[in-house]
């Protein structure tokens, strides 16, 4: 989750996409056009493993765009395969 954070602030958006599971995963997410956005900081509310393979991850993001702060407060389920995390989908609590 941090490192996803941490590609959405830096504009990475290959690694973004590389670390989203392939039956989820959108054809791109034109992060270039978010240039106005300001990250601010990543709280990871809650992690709850519900096997091997499966996990859950409640995080809130702050940011700022054209100076007007936003929240994104999001459940996401990740899942593991050949040993790597992917980030399946998430919803928005």
């Amino acid at each position: 989750m941090r490192s996803r954070y941490s590609a959405y602030t830096l504009q990475r958006e290959e690694y973004v996409l590389a670390t989203w599971h392939q039956s989820t995963r959108p054809s791109g997410l034109d992060l270039a056009e978010d240039a106005s956005t300001k990250w601010l900081g990543l709280e990871v509310k809650r992690h709850e493993q519900q096997d091997d393979d499966h996990s859950i991850v409640e995080f809130v993001a702050r940011y700022k765009v054209n100076g007007r702060a936003n929240r994104l407060h999001e459940e996401s389920r990740f899942i593991r395969e050949d040993g790597r995390w992917f980030y399946m989908d998430g919803k928005i609590a």
